[in-house]
C-alpha cells in the first residue's frame, strides 16, 4: 500500500476528463494534476519543446514523491511515452486513440477520428489503423480551434456550436456511426457533438462517441495493484497546478468540474 500521490498531466484542461475518471474509480488516491497551459496546445508544439515540457513535468512529479504518472494527453503519449518510461522509474500510464473499440463497434464500416496533428501523424496511430481498421473507412480531422475553445471554458455559445458543426457535419455526411475522440480536451465538447448528430447518423442510430477515460483509469488500477501501490486509506488531497494563469485556471477548472477548485502556479524551474 502507498499513500504517495499519482501525477496526471496534460497541456491544459483536457486531462481533467481523465482525472475525473481516476477519482471515480480510485477515490482513495491522492492526486497531483498539472495543466501546462502556457504551452497549449501540445498538438502544434515542435517535438523538441514538447520533449522539454514533458520532462520538466515528470521530474516535478518525481520530486513530489509520485508513485505513478498518467500522461493524460494523446499527443504527449504519441511523442513521449516510450522515452519517459525509459527515463523515469515509476509506472507510467498513457493514452491511446480508441481505434480498436471503434472498429469493433461500427456497423457502417465508417469511423470518424478527431485528434491533433501530432497524434494523427504519429507512428503509433498509424500502426493502430493498420492493425485494427485496415478494412474500415476512416475520416480524420485535427479540429483546429477545439483545444483553444475548451481552454476558454466557453462551451455553450453559438460560436462553439458552429465550430463543432464545421468539423462534425462533413463526417456525418459521410455516414460515420462511430466517432473517436483522440484528444482529452474533446470529451468536453461531446454534448454539442451529440446535439449536432441527433437523427443524422446512418440508420437513425445515435452516433457512438468513444474516448478512453474509463479504460485509462482501469489500467491505472491494474498497474497499481500489480505493484502493491493502491491506497486503502482515505484520500487526503487533490492538488492542481498550471504553468499559465493560476487565477484563470481556478475559474475554468471549477466551471468544468462543477466544484470549487484552487490552482497553484508551477515552480519557476518547471515553467520554462
Amino acid at each position: 500500500m502507498s499513500k504517495a500521490p499519482i501525477g496526471v498531466f496534460d497541456s491544459g484542461v483536457g486531462g481533467l476528463t481523465i482525472l475525473k475518471a481516476i477519482r471515480d474509480h480510485l477515490p482513495n488516491e491522492n492526486l497531483l494534476y498539472v495543466a501546462d497551459s502556457a504551452y497549449a496546445p501540445y498538438g502544434r508544439l515542435p517535438k523538441e519543446i514538447l520533449h522539454k515540457r514533458c520532462t520538466h513535468i515528470a521530474r516535478f512529479f518525481v520530486e513530489q514523491g509520485a508513485k505513478a504518472m498518467v500522461i493524460a494527453c494523446n499527443t504527449a503519449t504519441a511523442v513521449m511515452a516510450e522515452w519517459l518510461r525509459k527515463e523515469f522509474d515509476i509506472p507510467i500510464i498513457a493514452m491511446e486513440p480508441a481505434i480498436k473499440p471503434a472498429a469493433l463497434a461500427t456497423r457502417s464500416g465508417k469511423i470518424g477520428v478527431f485528434a491533433t496533428d501530432n497524434t494523427l501523424k504519429s507512428d503509433r496511430y498509424q500502426k493502430l489503423l493498420i492493425e485494427y481498421a485496415k478494412d474500415k473507412k476512416v475520416f480524420e480531422s485535427s479540429c483546429e480551434g477545439f483545444v483553444e475553445l475548451v481552454e476558454s471554458g466557453d462551451l455553450n455559445s453559438v460560436e462553439a456550436f458552429q465550430l463543432v458543426e464545421k468539423y462534425l457535419q462533413p463526417m456525418i455526411d459521410e455516414h460515420i456511426d462511430v466517432l473517436v475522440l483522440g484528444c482529452t480536451h474533446y470529451p468536453f465538447l461531446a454534448p454539442l457533438m451529440r446535439k449536432i448528430s441527433s437523427q443524422q447518423v446512418a440508420g437513425n442510430q445515435e452516433l457512438q462517441i468513444i474516448h478512453t477515460a474509463d479504460a485509462v483509469s482501469l489500467q491505472l488500477t491494474r498497474v497499481l495493484a500489480e505493484h502493491d501501490l493502491l491506497n486503502f486509506k482515505d484520500q487526503e488531497y487533490v492538488r492542481y497546478f498550471t504553468s499559465g494563469d493560476a487565477e484563470r485556471a481556478s475559474t475554468i477548472f471549477s466551471q468544468l468540474l462543477l466544484e470549487n477548485i484552487s490552482v497553484a502556479e508551477l515552480p519557476d524551474n518547471c515553467k520554462k
